[in-house]
């Protein structure tokens, strides 16, 4: 496993707002690693989007969707076993919302914040199956909250531009879990190379390739 840190330049803005534009680091390096893949196949794990969607289009991609955000947001009974003193998050099922994919079938992963959302116990399972879906030199991005930022949590990310992205967020919304380090994205992902974009808005953008 390799890991690079590199500080963000994009302009600094105010996290409690929803729809600014981002300019982000993590999607531009995405891009420049794709820049020979004529039409990638793009799995999206946040809600359907429009300009997301006509973008990748328009870039040649080929986009699958499977909203595993807003499932984990809104902590849906289904994905829960209640019946102990504590509660069991039910993974395997959880991760039958993804599509009917065989392994090494996709291009990039843009999971956006759904690592925030998922109970850390079962974080590992997911990035596995995440991960599993890649081809060899294929990338999972995401975005990881600082710690300092106890709530805001996003509904829904989409794409501006290819190397810029918007969101929309609940400003009063407190994150369910603590947010989560660079050593366990580490742990988490011993077979990937890992470059992580430091940015002005307390999140940090993670682009994990997989080497095998």
């Amino acid at each position: 496993m390799s890991r690079t840190i590199q500080q963000g330049v994009s302009r600094a803005t105010d996290r409690r707002q929803s729809g600014v534009p981002v300019a982000s680091q993590g999607l531009e390096w995405l891009w420049q690693h794709l820049r020979d893949v004529k039409n990638p196949h793009i799995l999206d794990l946040g809600p359907v989007s429009p300009e997301t969607l006509s973008l990748l289009v328009g870039r040649g991609a080929k986009l699958y969707v499977s909203d595993l955000i807003s499932l984990a947001s809104k902590g849906d009974i289904q994905f829960w076993d209640r019946s102990g003193k504590v509660p069991v998050f039910l993974s395997a099922k959880f991760l039958d919302e993804l599509p009917s994919a065989s392994e090494r079938s996709f291009t990039a992963i843009l999971g956006w914040n759904l690592l925030d959302l998922v109970p850390h116990d079962s974080l590992q399972k997911v990035v596995e199956r995440l991960m599993s879906l890649l081809e060899p030199l294929g990338v999972l991005f995401c975005m990881l909250r600082e710690p300092q930022h106890k709530e805001g949590v996003e509904r829904r990310w989409w794409l501006e531009t290819l190397t810029s992205a918007r969101n929309e967020l609940d400003s009063g919304k407190p994150y369910p879990y603590p947010a989560i380090s660079n050593r366990e994205i580490e742990h988490l992902l011993p077979f990937a190379s890992i470059k992580t974009f430091l940015t002005r808005s307390g999140r940090r953008e993670i682009v994990a390739m997989r080497l095998q």
